[in-house]
């Protein structure tokens, strides 16, 4: 009996304990464990960049010297191709001239337009490079780390050519849509080709397979509408307005070449028919500042020994017809090259421009 207000006060005491701690963890404010954060892989889409409107390119060979082409000219294009990064016998990329391509691109990018470096080299090195998976993956990577080391905008292919009868119609369409896919990686840069004109069917034709377009695996082609001639028949002209209506007819209207994609390409040098082509040659601003007219298509000259042969171009008059096509049947004007026009009124590029209102 006498330990019984012992027990009450023991059961006092731990009740009073319970009811401190329990206040306690009633105030206590507890913050939840927020899960583990997963950052999701980047998964670069491949797609084509945006197109750009209608497009105004201008080749820039490496052996021209950039400080004799206005900036005035750069403007003119929003696209410049320079010419060349050439296939090695042994499947690599040797960049032409790079201080010239150096500075091709500052000029280019000061006057808003876009540089894509344009591939080339001999048929055979292009064939030997592209008969392998391993060998156009090689490639491939060498042009991208160009593209990223110079901070281009795109490449050109410049193939000279694929055939049917050689196989290179397959292993060339692979290359291209290889190229296609790191070219589109983030849709980060352009794509382009250049093509035959397609008036002759045949092997050079018929290598050029759809696919590339109806994938959307080049962003466009520059038709080379030019360079139509013959070393035994005189008075051939060999890029009149025929050839140009002649390519786009084939390209657009038989093939089914989007219009968006296809880009008229004109010269800006004349040839002669029916003699050698060697030192016959002569640029539109060496011709139109001898004896020959901006307003006519032909003039007599007298150059490598040859005295007093014609020698077939594109004036001012046929030049604004093909930019009027162009702007009717296609999606662009490309100019063979730049360094070969004049720099003044009366130059092939400014025409295109006045014509299809293209401000520079």
């Amino acid at each position: 009996m006498k330990q019984k207000p012992l027990n009450n006060r023991v059961l006092l005491i731990a009740s009073m304990m319970l009811f401190v701690v329990a206040c306690s963890k009633k105030n206590q404010t507890i913050t939840p464990t927020a899960p583990p954060v997963v950052t999701p892989p980047v998964v670069n889409t491949i797609s084509p960049p945006a197109p750009f409107g209608f497009y105004f390119v201008g080749y820039f060979p490496s052996y021209r010297d950039p400080a004799l082409v206005t900036d005035q000219k750069f403007k003119m294009c929003n696209v410049v191709n320079y010419a060349f990064a050439n296939v090695t016998s042994a499947g690599g990329l040797t960049v032409a001239n790079p201080s010239v391509f150096s500075t091709v691109i500052s000029k280019a990018k000061n006057n808003n337009a876009k540089i894509f470096i344009s591939i080339s080299g001999l048929a055979a090195d292009f064939k030997n490079m592209a008969t392998t998976p391993s060998g156009r993956n090689s490639f491939v990577k060498s042009i991208m780390q160009v593209v990223r080391t110079y901070g281009l905008d795109g490449v050109d292919v410049d193939w000279e050519f694929p055939r049917t009868d050689d196989g290179t119609d397959i292993t060339y369409t692979s290359f291209m849509r290889e190229l296609s896919d790191s070219c589109h990686t983030g849709a980060k840069y352009y794509l382009s080709a250049a093509i035959t004109a397609g008036k002759y069917a045949g092997a050079v034709r018929d290598a050029i397979n759809s696919i590339l377009w109806t994938s959307n695996a080049v962003d466009f082609f520059n038709i080379m509408a030019y360079d139509d001639f013959s070393t035994t028949v005189p008075f051939r002209h060999h890029s009149d307005l025929a050839l140009a209506q002649t390519s786009l007819n084939y390209w657009v209207t038989t093939r089914g070449m989007p219009a968006s994609k296809a880009v008229l390409g004109i010269p800006a040098y004349g040839r002669p028919s029916g003699i050698t082509q060697s030192g016959t040659v002569l640029t539109y601003n060496a011709i139109t500042s001898g004896s020959g007219s901006a307003f006519s298509d032909s003039a007599v000259v007298s150059a490598a020994g040859f005295n007093n042969y014609t020698i077939y171009y594109n004036g001012l008059p046929t030049v604004k017809r093909k930019a009027k096509l162009a702007q009717s049947m296609a999606n662009g004007i490309m100019m063979w090259e730049k360094g070969q026009d004049r720099n003044d009124g009366l130059s092939l590029l400014r025409a295109v421009c006045d014509t299809l209102g293209r401000s520079y």
